[in-house]
């Protein structure tokens, strides 16, 4: 039997080289990428975009439209790693544990977006909350996260261990401006009615992201409570393979959360933190950016299409 033909686009970017370096160690797949001369040669591009069977898109926004306009092919699958199409209607949302529906859509899907790193980790939390009526569509949310360098891109890798890499600043929280790209992905797939407020940072190890959002409980309805919350979380998750809800017990015997602690997987683990006494919870997400929050998530992706086409 054929081996399926997988073409990774952009495969010397962060996310690229995870996904290359992963297929380069599976038997089932043929992998096809382009010479160093060839990246950028549009006819090269576009013939391999359209004799593969599955093409990953490991682009700038720009460049991923242009590519995803090059296919003609109609048998060709396209999972765009990118920010450009998780708005789209057109476009099937690659995060499986978004329902219990949507790793069937994932397979039958043609055009499917990879979910970017800081909204798997904001989505998984608020989507379940949401749909149990737990969490209000309206309620003004804050989300702070803080990732390794990678998320930046090559950019961040050089400026962290290039040759003139200098003495980088341990945090830098970005997106001042309040106009993060990530914001829309998330208040949609999330089921938000209202923009939620994000603060985004960097920090000074290479991968890995600790995601949290604070919550009054006076403001949630009043069968809402950590305990609920975390059921609700439990729940939704019960059976998933990379996504993992701690316990009580174990939430509560920890003192800190350490951004690193998934790298090289693509496992999430989400907690509740609680103080009743206070009416407070914290949310919290751990999961390497470059794992769950890219490569891993398209391989995810990816092993489901290559299942409904076996």
């Amino acid at each position: 039997m054929k081996k399926p033909l997988v073409f990774v686009d952009g495969d010397q970017g962060t996310t690229g080289l995870q996904i290359v370096g992963r297929l380069q160690q599976r038997a089932g797949v043929q992998l096809l990428t382009l010479p160093e001369a060839e990246r950028k040669n549009p006819l090269r591009r576009a013939d391999a975009i359209n004799r593969c069977d599955v093409a990953i898109l490991c682009l700038p926004d720009a460049a991923a439209r242009e590519a995803a306009a090059m296919v003609e092919n109609p048998a060709v699958r396209v999972i765009d790693a990118s920010s450009a199409h998780r708005t789209n209607p057109a476009w099937v949302y690659g995060l499986p544990e978004l329902s219990a529906e949507q790793p069937g859509l994932i397979r039958s899907a043609h055009r499917i977006s990879n979910p970017g790193c800081y909204p798997t980790g904001a989505i998984a939390l608020l989507k379940p909350l949401v749909d149990a009526g737990l969490l209000p569509r309206d309620h003004p949310l804050s989300i702070h996260a803080v990732s390794g360098y990678s998320g930046r891109g090559r950019a961040g890798v050089e400026a962290h261990e290039g040759a003139a890499a200098t003495a980088p600043p341990p945090l830098q929280v970005y997106g001042l401006a309040l106009e993060h790209k990530h914001v829309p992905e998330i208040q949609q797939h999330a089921g938000l009615a209202e923009r939620p407020f994000f603060v985004p940072a960097y920090s000074h190890f290479r991968q890995g992201i600790v995601l949290t959002i604070p919550l009054h409980l006076r403001l949630l309805p009043p069968d809402a409570s950590g305990h609920r919350l975390r059921e609700a979380l439990a729940e939704h998750y019960r059976g998933a393979r990379h996504v993992r809800v701690l316990t009580a017990e174990e939430s509560a015997a920890l003192e800190h959360l350490d951004p690193q602690r998934h790298n090289g997987s693509n496992d999430m683990s989400l907690a509740v933190f609680d103080n009743p006494a206070r009416g407070q919870v914290l949310l919290a997400a751990v999961f390497d950016n470059l794992g769950k929050g890219a490569s891993g998530a398209a391989l995810q992706n990816l092993d489901l299409l290559l299942g409904a086409m076996a």
